[in-house]
């Protein structure tokens, strides 16, 4: 034991240097963390949320457009009741835009008072936009929940 060959190992080493049966130290094992990487950097990695965070802005999305839907065919509404100018380029704007929004509800109700036909007729898709995008949204906020 007191040889003046044999000296303490250092600490890092497996077996404190020696192995258990005595004799000649083995070499640390080589570990691919030990050597810089080759090449470039790999990108750090993004981690995604699991949290529905993403459901719960789709849902967001859904209910603002029907909800900016329903705002344009009641904007019509409000400015043919008001009697606006039609030769005005917003007015135009927002007629072309609740025409292509409730092409399909056009003369479901045939009223022969013009402004209740309109109201009716605009107001329809308003109100089914609303229940679907609102309804879409909430279902699946409830999924990403549960």
């Amino acid at each position: 034991m007191n040889d003046p060959e044999r000296v303490p190992p250092p600490m890092n080493q497996p077996y404190g240097g020696y192995p258990p049966s005595g004799g000649m130290p083995r070499p640390a094992p080589i570990r691919d963390y030990d050597y810089p990487p080759s090449g470039p950097a790999p990108a750090p990695r993004r981690d995604r949320r699991r949290d529905g965070s993403g459901t719960r802005r789709t849902a967001l999305f859904i209910q603002t457009l029907g909800d900016v839907a329903a705002v344009f065919l009641g904007l019509w509404i409000l400015l043919y009741l008001l009697d606006a100018n039609r030769s005005n380029p917003f007015v135009g704007f927002v007629q072309g835009v609740a025409d292509w929004l409730g092409w399909w509800a056009q003369d479901i109700f045939t009223m022969d008072v013009e402004s209740l036909r309109v109201l009716l007729n605009y107001g329809l898709p308003a109100v089914i936009y609303l229940l679907i995008g609102h309804g879409i949204a909430t279902w699946m906020r409830r999924a990403s929940d549960a």
